[in-house]
């Protein structure tokens, strides 16, 4: 896991690998779901391969942001930027 680096740079990094759909994460589904590609992932269609915990100006000092790169069992690979609240 890497540390602190910017969101911005982050992002920029994963899309440089290849990291280029924008993957949800939905709770109701307990799926990830690609907008672009019109399709829900059940855990074991994918794999996480790096987790990065950033640094963003733009949210309060409580919340953690976690960027995973994440790829598909069909060859596909994806990010998902999540704000979690720290305890």
């Amino acid at each position: 896991m890497e540390k602190n680096e910017p969101l911005s740079d982050a992002l920029r990094d994963l899309k440089e690998k290849g990291y280029a759909v924008d993957l949800n994460f939905e709770i109701e589904t307990f799926a990830l779901y690609g907008g672009d590609l019109d399709m829900r992932l059940n855990p074991e269609a994918y794999h996480v391969d790096e987790i990065d915990l950033v640094d963003d100006t733009s949210t309060p000092k409580d919340e953690e942001v976690c960027v995973y790169a994440i790829s598909l069992a069909a060859g596909v690979k994806g990010i998902i930027v999540d704000k979690t609240d720290q305890p």
